[in-house]
């Protein structure tokens, strides 16, 4: 038997809940930005050791791969 107290929201025009106030869940957003962000600095700092390991920057570790990842 479905719970007769819950009601669904009503439907909104396209782009209008980036608009308005709403009663965002922020603790469980302020977690996922948290990792977010942790991962970034993971990512660039991975990009930095591989330009010192490699000498060249984050496109052409790229195209190497890519160039190495073809003549396969």
């Amino acid at each position: 038997m479905p719970d007769v107290g819950y009601s669904y929201e009503p439907h909104e025009p396209f782009g209008e809940g980036l608009t308005t106030r709403r009663p965002w869940n922020t603790g469980a957003l302020t977690m996922v930005e948290l990792i977010n962000g942790r991962v970034a600095m993971l990512g660039f700092a991975a990009a930095l050791i591989g330009e010192l390991v490699s000498g060249q920057g984050p496109a052409g570790q790229v195209m190497a791969m890519v160039r190495w990842y073809l003549s396969l």
